[in-house]
């Protein structure tokens, strides 16, 4: 018979919960009741909170980094076509959430950067992390003649990191993908050359 994870089912409801409705607006009360799990155990697992929170930011970031792997580590295609491929996939995903969940590491910036210095460096370091990634497909490219030497790896990264949770915010906000479409067909057309 199979253990339950009975932590990392706390934290994959957390995560859900989170998405949908924000880190202050998700009581531990309502991810236990969820769960299935009585409140002495949360404390087991975690020390407060905070401890949860962050839990949920390296669940997230975990799962979201092997995505990141899967298109920008693919072989078989051109890097900045790993990069197109990508943002596609995203695309998809916002747009079949009806543009309600957004990127949780984009929402929780926004909504805890100011107020929680543990939040703000943890989610700071996750952005560097992905920006790392799209700055090595940059120089990859760049390696093989597909992308001008001309353009900064490093800086053009944060700039596609910026404009594309940039973008998933105004997509939430107008209930629609547009943004990220013009996003990604601007990215590739004039900033990166690619038709």
């Amino acid at each position: 018979m199979k253990k339950k994870d009975t932590r990392g089912e706390i934290i994959r409801i957390g995560t859900e919960m989170i998405a949908r409705q924000g880190y202050n607006a998700t009581g531990i009360d309502a991810v236990l009741k969820e769960a299935g799990v009585p409140k002495g155990s949360f404390y087991h697992y975690f020390r407060s909170k905070e401890d949860f929170g962050l839990a949920v930011i390296d669940h997230f970031a975990e799962r979201f980094e092997r995505r990141m792997e899967e298109f920008l580590s693919n072989e078989n295609l051109a890097p900045l076509d790993r990069i197109r491929d990508f943002f596609e996939s995203g695309l998809t995903r916002v747009t079949q959430n009806q543009c309600t969940k957004g990127c949780l590491i984009g929402n929780l910036g926004q909504e805890l950067a100011d107020l929680n210095e543990r939040f703000r460096a943890r989610l700071d370091e996750i952005f560097g992390m992905w920006r790392e990634r799209f700055a090595a497909c940059l120089r990859e490219a760049q390696n093989r003649s597909e992308l001008s030497g001309a353009v900064d790896p490093a800086i053009t990264a944060g700039f596609i990191l910026s404009g594309w949770e940039g973008a998933i915010l105004r997509a939430k906000v107008m209930k629609s993908p547009q943004p990220m479409r013009d996003f990604v067909d601007l990215l590739f057309s004039a900033i990166l050359g690619q038709k």
